[in-house]
């Protein structure tokens, strides 16, 4: 029984041995294989990299041997290039010059229908005032419509032409004070000894007031924003604290002259009685005062310690001023020739400066012997 157990042992060694070394033999096939697969992709590599090298010599020995002619050749395809790559950025720019071209238009066209807005507005406050002065007032039939039959027509104003403003349906127009019915109805008033009525005592008084700078509302304000008129290149547009419960709107023709950013958060001088007038389309309230000459232009500073609402005044002119400038009297027309610099560069009327009582006088920066508007 021994003899037969050792025996199966000795055979299963035998077998494992055999197994063992089959093993190795296909561990080193497979990795044999491996290196020739290894190798051949690497010489197959090699190949290419050295026919890349023959090529690389060969281009680099053709242009070696390049003659003036085949480098001419070169240099037109280049320029050729260098033609067109020009042409595409001309194109370019002309595209982006079209653009531009459509949007200086697009903008003018746009101003253009707030200047048409703005005469018709005007148009709309000189028939009303012309109605509040007892002028007569016709009306133009609409278009189409005869006119209507006069025993002596009455002759009226041509409307200005060439504003590209069409009248409306009906426009208001002023009848001559020289027909005939009305030169009659003075010979017969004339004969019957009758006298022109007289003015109310009200309108009598307020043609004799005194016209001098104490007619004027002038206020110390601060610009707390300005900006540039959306429809108009040389208007500012500010918002102005003038010591009211509300802000008023100012447009001012000082683009080019003062930079933006100098009329932000800045204290000046503002004529607040004047009548509010709309200005290409904005309604402004009130007037900033400065000194101005040909080219130049200067903002009226008041004095250190002012606060919005403070009054301006000439002490040797004393008087309340007018609610609001009645533009028939023409008051600022009358009182602005006075209005000047004096050598010391500070505001006056006729010698009499500028003052905030109490705190000092108004000045400009360096604008001696200017005129103030």
């Amino acid at each position: 029984m021994k003899k037969n157990g050792q025996k199966k042992a000795e055979q299963t060694i035998e077998l494992l041995k055999k197994q063992l070394q089959d093993l190795r033999e296909k561990a080193g096939r497979s990795g044999l294989v491996k290196r020739r697969e290894h190798v051949a992709r690497l010489a197959k590599e090699n190949e290419g990299l050295k026919q890349e090298i023959n090529n690389m010599k060969k281009r680099l020995t053709e242009l070696e041997s390049l003659n003036g002619k085949d480098r001419a050749k070169q240099a037109e395809k280049t320029i050729e290039y260098l033609k067109k790559h020009l042409q595409d950025l001309t194109d370019k720019a002309g595209s982006s010059g079209l653009l531009k071209g459509r949007e200086r238009v697009a903008r003018l066209a746009k101003e253009n229908e707030g200047l048409k807005q703005e005469i018709n507005d005007m148009k709309k406050q000189l028939t009303e005032l012309e109605l509040a002065n007892g002028t007569t007032q016709v009306t133009l039939p609409a278009p189409g419509e005869k006119l209507p039959h006069y025993p002596n027509p009455p002759s009226v104003k041509a409307p200005v032409s060439g504003l590209g403003v069409e009248p409306p349906a009906a426009t208001a127009v002023i009848i001559s004070e020289g027909t005939e019915d009305a030169k009659k109805s003075k010979k017969k008033d004339k004969k019957k000894g009758k006298k022109e009525p007289s003015p109310a005592p009200d309108e009598a008084a307020a043609g004799d007031a005194k016209i001098n700078v104490s007619r004027l509302n002038m206020k110390i304000g601060r610009i707390l924003s300005a900006k540039h008129h959306p429809s108009a290149d040389t208007l500012y547009v500010e918002e102005v604290d003038i010591g009211e419960e509300a802000t008023r709107t100012v447009a001012s023709g000082l683009v080019g002259h003062i930079p933006l950013d100098q009329m932000q958060n800045r204290l000046g001088v503002f004529l607040v009685n004047l009548k509010p007038a709309k200005m290409r389309g904005i309604l402004s309230e009130a007037m900033i005062m400065c000194s101005e000459e040909p080219g130049k232009i200067e903002i009226i500073d008041p004095p250190a310690g002012c606060v919005p609402g403070d009054r301006v005044v000439c002490e040797e002119y004393p008087g309340e001023p007018d609610q609001q400038l009645n533009p028939k009297r023409k008051v600022w027309e009358r009182v602005q020739p006075d209005l000047r610099t004096n050598s010391e560069c500070v505001a006056t009327y006729k010698g009499a400066p500028f003052t905030v009582v109490g705190k000092g006088v108004c000045k400009v920066p360096t604008m001696a012997n200017a005129h103030i508007k």
